[in-house]
């Protein structure tokens, strides 16, 4: 089956920022845990299409009854510290299990708020009247579940057909993690990169800043790098984040993904940028354009 074509941008926290001490189901969880990110997308998908043939309203992850089920303590990604690289021996992460709690639940409930916000009035009746359920419903459903949040938000952030390119400011290029097995439909094949919070932050404040001052604080990278890095800074300071391209590697062949220089190019704006370098910043926004618009096209055909 193939994973949903979405992105994923996780925070890994320590262990003991869950509790002290941590929930016993969470513990053993996180003892047993061998979950990979995409068993994990594999894992949301099925709650997800499971909701969806329940006679019963339900969010995923959610009991007959409108509460979180079992999972939302034990649908976990766990890694350990040595598997995250630092800039330099003065950057500081934990010695324990690091957790990104999956909380499928929270996050389906914070979409469905967001479609509340957002769908024009015409398709957000259509929905609502195919289902037989009013606003007022579905908000409180929505607000009783995001009580589920293990702090003040949550743990992964997703996007449709593309990265938002600011997300490339926090990671090193070098350390791209890439598996192609055996072409586009494995489902062990990935794109990922891993960072300690401290590197993760002190690049998206520069990146901020550079853009910030080269168009304006009201631009859309200069919005969004802001509002990652408010996201960022709600987690304990010795987490990491991880950058996973999910689902949209089916989307890529073998050549093309093996070339990709996303992250590189927008380091490349980045020094263009510091350097005042009109051209450099001109070409690498070009490469990318072209390389992300193609695949952020084909929602249209979807």
């Amino acid at each position: 089956m193939l994973r949903p074509f979405a992105a994923y941008l996780r925070v890994y926290e320590p262990l003991s920022s869950f509790g002290d001490p941590p929930d016993d189901a969470l513990l053993a969880a996180v003892e047993r845990s061998e979950m990979t990110p995409n068993e994990a997308i594999a894992r949301e998908q099925w709650l997800w299409l499971k909701s969806q043939i329940s006679p019963i309203h339900t969010l995923p992850a959610e009991t007959a009854d409108g509460k979180a089920g079992p999972s939302l303590r034990t649908d976990v990604l766990v890694i350990e510290p040595g598997e995250v690289p630092i800039s330099d021996d003065s950057v500081e992460l934990a010695t324990e299990p690091l957790v990104c709690p999956l909380e499928i639940r929270v996050r389906s409930a914070a979409a469905l708020a967001s479609f509340l916000d957002d769908a024009p009035p015409a398709l957000q009746a259509a929905v609502l009247d195919a289902k037989g359920l009013t606003p007022e419903a579905v908000r409180s459903r929505s607000t009783a579940a995001l009580r589920d949040l293990y702090g003040s938000t949550m743990h992964v952030l997703s996007t449709n057909w593309t990265v938002p390119l600011p997300w490339f400011t926090i990671v090193d290029p070098d350390e791209r993690r890439i598996v192609l097995g055996t072409g586009p439909s494995d489902p062990i094949r990935e794109v990922s990169w891993r960072v300690a919070m401290a590197d993760a932050m002190d690049r998206i404040t520069e990146a901020e800043q550079l853009v910030r001052e080269a168009l304006g604080e009201d631009s859309g990278p200069s919005r969004i790098l802001a509002e990652t890095s408010r996201w960022l800074s709600s987690f304990h300071p010795l987490s990491a984040v991880e950058l996973d391209y999910g689902g949209l590697v089916q989307l890529i062949e073998d050549p093309v993904l093996a070339t990709d220089t996303s992250a590189d190019e927008v380091h490349a704006i980045l020094d263009g940028l510091r350097r005042e370098s009109v051209e450099e910043v001109a070409e690498a926004f070009e490469n990318l354009r072209d390389y992300w618009g193609d695949l952020a096209s084909r929602e249209r055909f979807n």
